[in-house]
């Protein structure tokens, strides 16, 4: 508790009152290196906000552009950080401040959400909230080993965050075989669920890619899948764990045969359906989503828009 009062002590001085770190240093008696670990620490924890009033005229430029070439709804660009390695930490930042004006806006029955890395940077930022008439849902199966990025972990911080209500799909994202998937989901209480992710009112998910950096490669495919084999079969990535070609388009695969989670044309029912992704690695992938019509709103970096407009080399 100590160690929080100062960081909103130091926070106070430096964003409110104007103090340089030196001064916060000598007012309270600690190294300035001290004074700016307290600052990082209160930003990554949400303690402090930061929000701009004038965004990059730029970006405000991306972001009509692609609205009106894909027909979205909404598009939220963020800078391209220069360290990749925070790149999740700036989509989560903007994805939270997003996510809370359209509930707050919408008043939504139903939020779905998937999981990974941007997904536990968003709900990290977000504001607590208190709407306990709202419903969080699972929008696919989970990790089969504990992980903060796992869909269990991530659907019960939103709930809490929110205040919400919690609803599991309490199953792993794959099934051993089809037959395997197809004897889970004959059983009422998962065609129940699978039915509700289905119909939520907001959806809010990120995508995969099929490179080495993508957590569904790396922690959420079965044993001794070839991720070779679906790249050879033309699969760019997965949204809710399908895998789909460059035009958005289910690959005729086993895996999607096992895989548990909403059937694509069901899920475009959804009346707003958020793809939060940045990176180019993932540039492929939220091209076929968007492309398809599977997304209703982005939210991506700059590099990723200007590419997604024909604007970069």
């Amino acid at each position: 508790m100590a160690n929080q009062q100062h960081m909103v002590r130091a926070s106070w001085l430096y964003h409110v009152e104007g103090l340089t770190q030196a001064q916060i240093a000598e007012r309270m008696l600690l190294t300035r290196r001290k004074v700016n670990e307290l600052l990082a620490a209160a930003l990554d924890q949400g303690i402090v906000r930061i929000s701009f009033n004038s965004p990059l005229a730029e970006n405000v430029e991306l972001e009509a552009d692609l609205r009106s070439r894909f027909g979205l709804q909404d598009v939220v660009i963020v800078p391209t950080p220069a360290d990749p390695g925070q790149m999740h930490v700036v989509m989560g930042r903007a994805s939270a401040m997003f996510l809370e004006q359209l509930i707050q806006a919408s008043e939504p029955a139903s939020l779905g959400v998937g999981w990974g890395a941007t997904l536990r940077e968003t709900v990290h930022h977000m504001a607590p909230a208190n709407v306990p008439d709202v419903k969080v849902r699972s929008m696919m199966g989970g990790l089969t080993r504990g992980s903060e990025i796992n869909t269990f972990e991530i659907v019960r911080r939103f709930a809490q965050v929110l205040n919400a209500q919690c609803h599991y799909l309490a199953a792993p994202i794959y099934a051993d075989d089809p037959a395997s998937r197809d004897t889970i989901v004959a059983q009422t209480v998962f065609q129940g669920l699978l039915k509700e992710a289905a119909t939520v009112d907001i959806s809010f998910l990120s995508v995969g890619d099929v490179t080495p950096q993508s957590l569904q490669v790396r922690y959420g495919l079965p044993p001794n899948t070839d991720i070779d084999q679906l790249v050879a079969a033309g699969a760019v990535g997965d949204l809710l764990g399908r895998y789909v070609d460059a035009e958005g388009r289910e690959l005729d695969h086993p895996l999607n045969r096992q895989v548990i989670s909403p059937e694509l044309d069901d899920y475009r029912k959804i009346r707003t359906r958020i793809i939060a992704s940045g990176g180019a690695h993932k540039r492929v992938i939220l091209r076929a989503c968007i492309e398809a019509g599977l997304a209703t709103a982005i939210i991506t970096d700059s590099d990723n828009a200007a590419w997604l407009l024909g604007r970069t080399p």
